[in-house]
């Protein structure tokens, strides 16, 4: 078998456990309601399954950042899947809330370990134009992984029920586990494990309440004492953090990396990417199965075609930025995204399925224009020994920015429905014109998005 066959064995690895991360985190939204049935709970209540594996997952990715620029990546990234799979069967086997939350949270562990590494291990297996090819594929996947599972959760709870959306990945997790172990390189750093738990508990407490807020705050209320208080926690925690970090000699997240333009801004625009894709992307199926009066399997049908395009795309959006720079194809990612957002906006009752899927298409290949790209420049902006840090933080905008689209969507939504209903306008106009006016929010997260793909991104050819 050649070289270059096993590095891409090992890269598929690699693009596996983050699929499956993100699969996993988003494959349980169709999943809520028949859970909340089961387990006698309110939709308040079932929402954690989702929060709670989110939370977990974005705060501890600088965390095994850091262990990957360490640890031999074989042993990490075994490790990662191997959680992975414990958490999802024990997921499958919940008979209460509280136990299926715990175990959607030891999900979330191997899924962080397999998302932050997975950049820096695959930049460490190919240089130039398969770099980026690599890269854009893993950014890919990553996106493809969060939109698809809502269709194979829905497939999965049409055929069995709730538990059986968890049991898929098992065998999977558990394979790769073990080809991870065997394969991956074993190359160890040789100096000290220095971290930094202070700055480390600082950074958890703040990132915790900054997204809890964000989570909760549109059921809270934004001027609640809770959401108040959970907000001088984030400046007060995250003011500790910034400052620890800046003057130990281990900082958790190297500030310095923050004053190359590139790295800072992109990580901008990915965030802002990905608010602009779960804009319409928490409300679509909303808007299958309530306007449209599709059943979840069908909906969750209709989400696939964004997957299929993005998956398309991406190879060789990655393949042209590795030749030709990332300046033209992140210009040209975000005005997709707007074009596409712009024609959601024209959706109402009697918009025929094709329509569905031609919209769904276009804001793939905006998806796959602009993550391979934006992904490959980021990581490559920084020093070879900072990759773990980078990936790591590359992730944690990723996530940040899925957290906020959802959370800010629903919050918009939900105060201009109930708006409108409460000033007597119909259920069915409301919830369009809320949607419509939603997705309006979305087209700005597009436009900052190209903005800072502009400043970021250099219009010449990247010398990586």
């Amino acid at each position: 078998m050649s070289r270059k066959t096993i590095t891409w064995l090992l890269c598929t690895l690699i693009i596996i456990g983050n699929f499956l991360g993100m699969l996993d985190s988003s494959s349980v939204n169709l999943a809520l309601y028949p859970i909340s049935q089961d387990l006698g709970i309110s939709l308040s209540q079932v929402q954690w399954v989702i929060i709670a594996y989110m939370l977990v997952l974005t705060i501890l990715l600088p965390f095994f950042g850091k262990i990957g620029d360490i640890f031999p990546k074989n042993k990490v990234y075994s490790s990662g899947f191997l959680i992975f799979a414990i958490g999802a069967f024990l997921s499958s086997t919940a008979n209460s809330i509280y136990t299926l939350v715990l175990y959607r949270c030891i999900e979330a562990v191997g899924a962080s370990i397999m998302i932050a590494n997975g950049p820096a291990a695959i930049a460490t297996l190919f240089k130039g134009e398969d770099r980026g090819k690599a890269l854009g594929i893993n950014a890919c996947i990553v996106a493809v992984g969060g939109m698809s599972g809502p269709a194979v959760g829905g497939f999965l709870i049409h055929l069995f029920d709730w538990h059986a959306i968890f049991l898929p990945s098992v065998p999977i997790a558990l394979i790769c586990a073990f080809l991870s172990y065997k394969i991956l390189p074993s190359y160890v750093k040789q100096e000290p494990f220095k971290f930094d738990y202070k700055g480390f508990i600082y950074f958890t407490i703040g990132l915790f309440a900054l997204l809890l807020a964000i989570s909760e705050g549109h059921e809270w209320g934004w001027k609640s004492l809770k959401i108040i208080s959970l907000g001088i926690l984030t400046l007060i925690f995250g003011a500790l953090f910034y400052f620890r970090d800046r003057k130990i000699n281990y900082p958790l997240i190297d500030f310095n990396m923050f004053h190359i333009k590139t790295f800072t801004f992109g990580n901008i625009a990915v965030m802002m990417s990905y608010m602009c894709m779960f804009t319409n992307g928490v409300l679509l199926p909303f808007f299958l199965q309530e306007i449209e009066h599709y059943n979840a399997f069908v909906a969750g049908l209709l989400i696939l075609p964004y997957s299929i395009a993005s998956s398309a795309v991406a190879p060789f959006a990655g393949s042209y930025a590795g030749k030709n720079g990332s300046r033209l194809l992140t210009i040209v990612g975000p005005s997709i995204y707007i074009i596409a957002l712009i024609i959601f906006t024209t959706f109402n009752p009697q918009t025929p399925m094709w329509e569905v899927v031609f919209a769904s298409v276009v804001m793939g290949i905006g998806n796959g224009c602009f993550q391979s790209p934006s992904n490959n420049a980021i990581i490559t902006s920084v020093h070879k020994g900072e990759l773990g840090i980078a990936s790591g933080i590359l992730s944690l905008s990723r996530n940040l920015g899925n957290i906020l689209g959802v959370a800010l969507t629903i919050t918009l939504f939900d105060s201009f429905r109930n708006m409108q209903i409460h000033n007597g306008v119909h259920y069915q106009k409301a919830f369009l014109n809320s949607y419509h006016w939603t997705m309006c929010f979305g087209i700005g997260f597009g436009i900052i998005c190209l903005i800072c793909a502009f400043i970021a991104y250099k219009p010449r050819k990247e010398n990586v």
